[in-house]
């Protein structure tokens, strides 16, 4: 059975806020980008806003670019990233759960 393509989740308000986070949770260098997982996309089409994770821009070309890495090594470190966002945004009050 195949699933229906939902559609691509798209916040600027989510891309604010982990924008909000100072830190690149890689290294810890100040000035962070929202960096989008580069998995389980289409070409040239992003992967969905709450995807991403607060990198520096050197941390963020690596995974996006870097040769010194493998393809699957560069996804396990910006899906780690990206789980470390969210846990940032939650602790600082960002995310919030509707009942």
């Amino acid at each position: 059975m195949l699933c229906q393509r939902q559609p691509v989740y798209r916040s600027s308000k989510w891309l604010a806020a982990v924008r909000k986070i100072e830190t690149c949770v890689i290294c810890g260098a100040y000035g962070v980008q929202a960096a989008h997982r580069n998995f389980g996309k289409a070409m040239s089409q992003k992967t969905d806003d709450c995807l991403t994770a607060a990198l520096c821009p050197s941390c963020h070309s690596a995974i996006d670019n870097g040769k010194d890495m493998t393809r699957d090594e560069r996804r396990a470190i910006l899906d780690k990233a990206i789980c470390e966002t969210l846990a940032q945004l939650a602790r600082m009050g960002l995310i919030e759960v509707k009942a």
